[in-house]
């Protein structure tokens, strides 16, 4: 693997230091400075994460004399949420989508399933929702949020004297509103902000 490219493919997207990189992929300095020697090869697992990261296929990072062009990254595609009754969350993978690369270097990203119908007209049983992971989210946004700590839904969210409510689109459905002490008890969690709907037909 080319050092010269990792290196240059870090300071293009704005890592400036090492330990900057580092910081993102959870490891130690030292493995990024080896990675740049030549020294150690990056696991597939921080390959793939490297390649999100620069928009480049893992071919190019490993010395491919391609041009390195961006390319979409694939994220997966969990159904471990439910518009409507919380389901219990599960991480097993169920597809693939791909977004920008653009808005891969913007975050951390993975999608989920919808099911059930409070969401509707605008996002419907089957859809697949595009999710930058955070842990928190403004009033208006259409959030992921942890219910109970594994149950996972999908829903607007609603800011209101510290508590929380989460709202359907479907007036069939019941808004929630979970208090500060339910907050921190139960517990409820924004796992991240829905920033693209991919409709299913």
């Amino acid at each position: 693997m080319p050092m010269s490219r990792l290196r240059d493919l870090r300071i293009k997207n704005g890592y400036a230091t090492q330990a900057d990189l580092a910081k993102v992929l959870y490891v130690n300095q030292t493995a990024v400075s080896q990675w740049e020697r030549g020294v150690t090869t990056p696991s597939p697992a921080i390959l793939l994460r490297l390649s999100q990261l620069y928009g480049v296929s893992t071919d190019y990072l490993l010395g491919s004399d391609g041009p390195g062009k961006k390319l979409a990254v694939k994220i997966p595609v969990y159904r471990a949420v439910a518009a409507g009754i919380p389901i219990e969350a599960t991480d097993e993978i169920v597809d693939w989508e791909e977004i920008e690369p653009e808005l891969a270097g913007t975050g951390k990203y993975f999608a989920l399933r919808v099911q059930g119908q409070s969401m509707e007209p605008r996002i419907c049983d089957g859809d697949v929702v595009i999710v930058r992971q955070q842990e928190d989210a403004s009033t208006g946004d259409v959030a992921i949020v942890l219910v109970n700590g594994n149950d996972a839904t999908c829903k607007r969210i609603k800011k209101d004297g510290g508590g929380l409510w989460l709202l359907p689109n479907n007036p069939a459905y019941n808004p929630k509103f979970y208090t500060a002490d339910e907050i921190a008890t139960l517990p409820v969690r924004i796992i991240g902000k829905v920033v693209e709907l991919r409709g299913k037909f």
